[in-house]
């Protein structure tokens, strides 16, 4: 009997408590480049999919079901609308990261500054559980190092940490120079919804 990923991911979830930070993506940690087509990337994944089997009313324990075997989540207080959720209901568990990059034409300054938002977006009182924690954080940082030949330009952000971004479209390194600005939006979102299967 398995209680996490899809545990621990929905309890952040329909707590409201912002997990999405702390999640990280597939392949998280790699020592890869950030690729940019178009100066922008987008990337989703599946983290759980499964079928309500069993709800234990008294307890609020719900057991989901996948060809992994079988996962128990218990639906707190916060969850208002859990008497709507039926046997044979369909989980969904996903998480998305978006990166776009955008040149400043402005002569660097020394001003490296990052902005995180967060949004969190809920199912209506009379619908199946869902909930959607959306994070944007913005960071405008300098170019400290552009090689065309290699179609790689390193950015140095907030921190002070220098990250090496390979551009697939060398149109968009004819005009970028060392001294500049970069806009860097990082969009990552986990999404959590209980549906019932279409007949």
């Amino acid at each position: 009997m398995k209680y996490a990923p899809i545990a621990l991911a929905l309890a952040a979830l329909f707590a409201g408590t912002s997990l999405v930070n702390a999640q990280p993506a597939p392949n998280a940690g790699a020592a890869k480049p950030v690729v940019i087509d178009a100066a922008v990337t987008d990337n989703r994944y599946q983290l759980y999919e499964g079928e309500v089997v069993k709800i234990d009313k008294k307890t609020r324990t719900i057991t989901f079901k996948n060809k992994e075997g079988e996962s128990k989540f218990v639906a707190g207080p916060e969850i208002t609308n859990f008497a709507l959720i039926k046997k044979g209901d369909r989980v969904n568990v996903s998480y998305e990261l978006a990166v776009a990059i955008e040149l400043i034409k402005t002569k660097s300054d020394g001003i490296r500054t990052k902005v995180e938002t967060n949004t969190v977006t809920k199912s209506k009182a009379d619908e199946k559980p869902s909930e959607k924690i959306t994070n944007k954080t913005t960071i405008v940082a300098d170019i400290v190092e552009v090689d065309r030949e290699k179609k790689l330009v390193s950015v140095k952000g907030p921190s002070g940490k220098i990250t090496t971004v390979t551009v697939k479209n060398p149109a968009l390194l004819a005009d970028v120079n060392v001294g500049e600005q970069v806009k860097v939006i990082y969009f990552d979102a986990m999404a959590a919804s209980i549906t019932t299967p279409k007949k």
